[in-house]
């Protein structure tokens, strides 16, 4: 390990998407290396509106490794953490940057310490899945800085053991976990079925009802479910593998009538096992209620449905719209049943690809107010709004997978090590 001096500092950044499951992953059968009791499929979805970037560092003036998450130092000692970084150095390789007389041996990268600065442009653990991109960017932007030969699949296996849907944000557009077989977790990776180019109709639409952090998390929340539902064990047997197939072959022929069918059912059943579970878990609240209800109405209105939703652990509502007209008339919708207080800047409440706005035909609260009442309500029933309830959306769409950036786009100091 050498260079010219002793005080250099190599970095490496890195852009990764979130991804939403369409069918859910939860119930593991090893704690430890996060190991799921049933496949999963996802979306992912476009990292230029969802999106962690990490920067990491190395360099042998530092002292300890490091980590700050949107600014704040938060502790490395967790062993999600130390399970990936355990794995990504022992796969490390000889490394060597002639221009700036940097060599290091394979051996080296164990004594060396790390600085790693990682961003997410969405709220943490608020159910938008932000644990997957921030682990799949620590694990794909440390696999490129320490020059590991692993390809996505493989580093797929890695990420799984910081967080489970972690291992879907490796790949761009619709992705497969593979449950597997194996004890030691090999064979349980995630594959991609078809990149985002290959149903680019598609439209997402994100209502974020609360950015709050949610009172039981993911992890305890499976690990209740596993030991009280008598439901989940029925699901992870019998209904998930049937419904990974028919999903498989709706998006590989583009057939949305039974894509947004198997979304929809197997996100109530999901939520079906939190409450089936003791005690039970509540993710959704009155306002993902009452989306549902908007979307179902609207679905059962038409000749096919025009929407899917699903959600996370969370309140938060991601819906998958057929095309961009359908979109359209899906933000309509939401616009008028859920509008912001009268004092909001529209610019602020419908963020992502503002563009859709001109779709609807909204410029400003005053169109907002001016939005006619959607045809399948009823002329004797009168519309309920609910003002406020939504805190913003998202206007989005299937995404590309991870990319390293320039370091011009670097969140530490290329001198230093530390936060910019």
């Amino acid at each position: 390990m050498g260079g010219q001096s002793e005080e250099w500092v190599l970095m490496v950044t890195a852009q990764t998407p979130t991804n939403i499951a369409v069918i859910k992953y939860w119930g593991k059968r090893d704690e430890k290396l996060i190991l799921p009791i049933n496949d999963s499929i996802s979306v992912t979805l476009d990292p230029d509106h969802l999106c962690t970037t990490t920067t990491v560092a190395v360099s042998p003036g530092f002292d300890q490794d490091r980590m700050w998450l949107n600014g704040k130092e938060i502790s490395l000692l967790g062993g999600r953490f130390q399970s990936c970084l355990r794995e990504l150095r022992s796969r490390a390789c000889d490394f060597e940057d002639e221009k700036r007389g940097i060599k290091i041996k394979k051996a080296d990268w164990e004594k060396l310490n790390l600085h790693i600065a990682s961003y997410n442009n969405f709220p943490t653990a608020a159910g938008l899945a932000s644990s997957a991109a921030g682990l799949a960017c620590f694990v794909f932007a440390l696999a490129k800085l320490l020059n590991l030969k692993e390809d996505h699949s493989q580093l797929s296996a890695i990420a799984r053991q910081g967080s489970g849907s972690a291992c879907r944000s490796l790949y761009g557009g619709f992705v497969k976990w593979i449950m597997g077989k194996e004890e030691n977790g090999s064979d349980s990776i995630a594959v991609q079925l078809a990149d985002e180019k290959h149903w680019d109709d598609l439209v997402i639409v994100i209502a974020v009802v609360s950015a709050r952090q949610k009172e039981t998390s993911s992890t305890s929340g499976m690990q209740d479910s596993c030991k009280t539902s008598m439901l989940i064990q029925h699901r992870a047997k019998e209904v998930v593998p049937k419904r990974v197939i028919q999903m498989e072959e709706a998006i590989e022929k583009r057939d949305f009538s039974s894509f947004a069918r198997l979304a929809c059912a197997d996100s109530n059943q999901f939520h079906a096992v939190c409450l089936d579970t003791s005690p039970p878990i509540f993710y959704m609240n009155d306002t993902s209620h009452k989306i549902i209800s908007c979307v179902e109405k609207w679905n059962r209105s038409e000749e096919s449905p025009q929407v899917a939703y699903t959600f996370d652990a969370g309140p938060n509502a991601v819906m998958i719209a057929r095309n961009r007209k359908t979109a359209a008339l899906l933000l309509q919708r939401l616009l008028f049943h859920f509008p912001p207080h009268s004092d909001t800047d529209l610019n602020s409440y419908v963020i992502g690809d503002k563009s859709i706005l001109q779709d609807v035909g909204v410029q400003d609260m005053k169109d907002v107010d001016n939005l006619p009442a959607p045809p399948e309500i009823k002329d004797n029933i009168p519309p309920q709004k609910s003002k406020g309830d939504v805190s913003y959306f998202i206007c989005t769409r299937p995404g590309r997978g991870p990319t390293v950036l320039s370091d011009s786009q670097a969140l530490l100091n290329p001198e230093t090590g530390l936060p910019k």
